[in-house]
């Protein structure tokens, strides 16, 4: 998939003010924007009209995950809200899937839905504790299929499963990789992280930053950083 604004900066704040008050610091032309669960309810609706009316495609990380019926009411809704991209848990299963595409597609203008399969958080032993036995890297890839198979765009997944999942499922297949972090930026609560320009590499399409961007003194520097180091092929 050629893509030439791959950064998608996550807006992991508390406040409409202060999501607000970094955006008005980015530039739509360089970026995409990313509303999750705590921002979302405690701004609803609102913020994702003013993040358009800025010019800025938002990516809707909501992570449905609930009987069928729920969660194709719960997508048609968020559809309709005019956001590029929204996501639904992959261990919902193929009916509840195959029913989130359904409510996606009522909308005039279908934004892109993708499944999550395992979070960037995840590592295997915190996975056997829930009763998944298998590595993350194999779940992630159970989880893509069944995806692929529903009807989803492509999946959410770490960095570290893009390759593989690139070869099975195509160029057209949506990988969002989150856990993305510059050379010499902390983990903080991911385990399984990449930099920019190696998550491309392997065949990222879309790559969620969060703390490189929101917290630095001048956030497009980093964004402009990370365009170089990307265009150079540079392994940081």
């Amino acid at each position: 998939m050629i893509n030439n604004k791959p950064v998608i900066v996550a807006l992991d704040f508390d406040r409409a003010e202060t999501a607000l008050e970094l955006a008005g610091q980015l530039s739509p032309d360089q970026c995409r924007l990313k509303v999750g669960l705590e921002l979302y309810t405690r701004a609803g609706s609102d913020l994702i009209r003013q993040l358009h009316d800025s010019g800025f495609e938002v990516f809707l990380d909501l992570k449905f995950h609930d009987i069928p019926n729920t969660v194709a009411a719960a997508c048609r809704q968020a559809a309709g809200l005019g956001v590029w991209m929204l996501n639904v848990h992959a261990l919902g299963g193929m009916r509840m899937m195959q029913a989130a595409r359904e409510g996606v597609d009522s909308v005039i203008r279908p934004p892109r839905l993708i499944a999550v399969t395992v979070l960037t958080s995840h590592s295997d032993a915190e996975l056997s504790q829930i009763g998944i036995s298998a590595a993350a890297a194999e779940e992630a890839r159970q989880l893509a299929g069944l995806a692929a198979d529903s009807g989803m765009d492509g999946v959410v997944c770490s960095a570290h499963e893009a390759q593989s999942l690139r070869s099975t499922h195509g160029d057209d297949f949506i990988l969002v990789t989150p856990g993305i972090r510059l050379q010499g930026d902390a983990a903080n609560d991911q385990t399984r992280i990449m930099t920019p320009s190696a998550a491309l590499q392997a065949g990222s399409s879309f790559l969620v930053i969060g703390r490189s961007i929101t917290q630095a003194d001048d956030p497009m520097a980093v964004i402009a950083r990370i365009d170089r180091e990307i265009a150079q092929g540079v392994l940081t």
